[in-house]
C-alpha cells in the first residue's frame, strides 16, 4: 500500500509468532515473521515498513555476495535516526531471499542477536535488504520509519545511478 495513505484499518495486529491477534477476518503478509522478528529484537521499534523498489531490488542482488550495501559520506544519511554527520557509514545487511519464512527469520535473527542494540539513540543499522526483493526498515514511530524509507530509497538511487555503467556491465 502507499504508505502516505495508511489508516488504522490498514494495520493487522499479530502476536510475536506472527499469528493474527485481532481482526480475525484480516490476514497478515507472508513476511509477518520478519516484522515480528524486528519488533522482538529491537525494543525501541514502534513501526516496521517494507518496500519493493527498483533500486533496492537491483542493489540487493548486486550486494548479496558481499553481505551488505555500504552507504557512506552522503548528507542524506543524517535522515536516519541517531546519525548527525555525513561522515557516517551505514552498512545495510543483505540476506538471500527465501520462501521459507521460518528458516529466513531464524537466519536473520542470528544477525540481529549479534548486533549491539543497547543504545536506543543509535542503532547498529536501520534496515536490511532481501536479495532481489526489497527493503525492511523501522523507527520509533510510523513517521520515523517512513522517513527511513525515503532516505534509503534516495540513497539507493544515488548509488545505483552513480554505478550505472558498472551495473549494466555486470548484468549482461
Amino acid at each position: 500500500m502507499d504508505k502516505s495513505n495508511l489508516s488504522p484499518d490498514d494495520f493487522v495486529i499479530v502476536d510475536s509468532a506472527g499469528n493474527v491477534a485481532e481482526g480475525g477476518e484480516k490476514r497478515s503478509s507472508a513476511e509477518t515473521l520478519l516484522h515480528s522478528l524486528i519488533a522482538t529484537e529491537i525494543p525501541s521499534v514502534g513501526a516496521i515498513l517494507h518496500t519493493h523498489s527498483v533500486w533496492g531490488t537491483i542493489l540487493s542482488g548486486e550486494s548479496l555476495l558481499r553481505g551488505s550495501l555500504r552507504l557512506e559520506g552522503y548528507e542524506m544519511l543524517k535522515g536516519l535516526a541517531g546519525i548527525s554527520t555525513h561522515e557516517s557509514c551505514e552498512e545495510v545487511p543483505v540476506f538471500e531471499n527465501s520462501q521459507n519464512m521460518n528458516d529466513l527469520s531464524a537466519h536473520i535473527q542470528k544477525y540481529f542477536s549479534a548486533a549491539d542494540w543497547s543504545n536506543p539513540m543509535r542503532h547498529p543499522f536501520h534496515g536490511f535488504l532481501l536479495s532481489r526483493h526489497g527493503l525492511y526498515t523501522w523507527g520509533h514511530n510510523l513517521a520515523e520509519a517512513r522517513r527511513h524509507i525515503e532516505i534509503f530509497e534516495f540513497l539507493f538511487e544515488v548509488v545505483g545511478q552513480s554505478n550505472g555503467p558498472l551495473l549494466s556491465h555486470r548484468m549482461t
